[in-house]
């Protein structure tokens, strides 16, 4: 019998070593190999800029060439692209939206030096020369201040952009983060919390609550309450997350849903194999290629694109979504989570109503019941 139990305990420590040499990976490559890939970019200027980034960069930048400035600010405000080059009469600007992407704006902010240390082109226009590797992607983002106004360009700026200048280039922040979380710090660290009530919410659902109804009232209820106060920390108390109240409410809300119904969903499918593979595929997995402190086109590829279709990533960016840019690139994330909540609470439904399996529970209830056996 010892014997038996310490064998027990050396394949228990084996296999717990086993799983943290596949998690450290998973979550420190994607760190650690931060870098733009199919990034999308808008060029106003010259033909021979567009080309020059392509050609100079294969594969990092997805260029949309747009008439001017206006064009450029309008296709960032959309989310159609994280930033722009615009070639000006004075000059080369750069304008980035550092609430889309602290990481992404530290980058094109760092480009801003390049830019003005370029030869002109033909015609006026600079040779663009952008870094393909952000500066500092997992560490605190200090850029050059694209969030902090302290030198702005021209008195006319629109509201709630920022303008300074880089090395002799103009650095426009078109949608700056909030003056409270100036890096973006926050944004990300507020998010890990809801996630992991989420997670526990399903899970606790399933397990004490044993009629299907009351465990989806019990789930619709949880994503109510938790966008409602979810948003009024973040918002009333932190102030670390701008937009209407209601549409970040619903966001965080629409998130903690579908995490939870779908954990839920899998134990009420699976049972216990049900939450283990919820927690590794939504929240272990999810988490590392979420792209919500960086951009889902910075990580590795496919994984930057496999996390938008997983709860955390697509909560993460409806967030930005509803926060930042009056939901505009909010349709992918909304459709993602509500699938994750529609199929969750139909697997509540249809599934187990205890942990077990079917025929335990088969079992259990005949046996439960001797006044159905005959007599012989």
């Amino acid at each position: 019998m010892r014997r038996n139990a310490i064998t027990l305990g050396v394949l228990i420590a084996v296999a717990v070593v086993a799983v943290q040499a596949l998690l450290i990976p998973l979550f420190a490559a994607p760190a650690a190999n931060l870098a733009p890939r199919d990034l999308p970019l808008a060029v106003a200027g010259p033909p021979a800029i567009a080309a020059q980034l392509e050609s100079g960069h294969p594969g990092a930048f997805e260029i949309t060439t747009v008439p001017d400035a206006t064009a450029a600010d309008a296709a960032i405000q959309d989310r159609e692209v994280y930033g722009a080059i615009v070639v000006t009469a004075s000059g080369p600007e750069v304008h980035i939206a550092s609430g889309a992407s602290p990481t992404v704006a530290a980058l094109l902010t760092q480009a801003a030096t390049g830019l003005g240390s370029q030869p002109a082109a033909p015609g006026g226009a600079t040779q663009p020369a952008p870094p393909t590797q952000p500066a500092a992607p997992a560490q605190s983002i200090q850029p050059a201040a694209p969030a902090q106004p302290t030198q702005p360009a021209a008195p006319a700026q629109p509201a709630g952009s920022s303008a300074a200048g880089v090395g002799g280039v103009v650095v426009k922040d078109v949608v700056p983060l909030d003056a409270d979380d100036p890096r973006g710090a926050g944004f990300g660290a507020a998010f890990l919390p809801l996630a992991i009530t989420s997670m526990i919410a399903g899970i606790l659902v399933f397990m004490l609550l044993k009629h299907r109804a009351a465990r989806v009232v019990g789930l619709v209820a949880y994503g109510a309450f938790a966008g409602l106060g979810a948003a009024a920390v973040q918002q009333f108390w932190l102030g670390i997350v701008p937009g209407d109240y209601l549409a970040v409410a619903g966001a965080l809300g629409l998130f903690a849903l579908g995490m939870s119904a779908a954990v839920a969903g899998l134990a009420a499918l699976l049972g216990e194999p049900g939450i283990g593979l919820g927690v590794l595929m939504f929240f272990l997995v999810g988490n590392a290629i979420s792209g919500i402190s960086a951009a889902p086109e910075l990580l590795p590829q496919p994984w930057g694109a496999v996390g938008q279709w997983l709860p955390i990533g697509a909560g993460g960016s409806l967030l930005r979504s509803a926060s930042y840019f009056d939901g505009h690139g909010a349709s992918f994330p909304v459709a993602v989570l509500t699938a994750y909540t529609i199929g969750g609470l139909i697997l509540v439904l249809i599934g187990r109503k205890r942990l077990g399996t079917v025929g335990a529970e088969v079992v259990g209830e005949t046996t439960a019941s001797p006044e159905l056996v005959p007599a012989r």
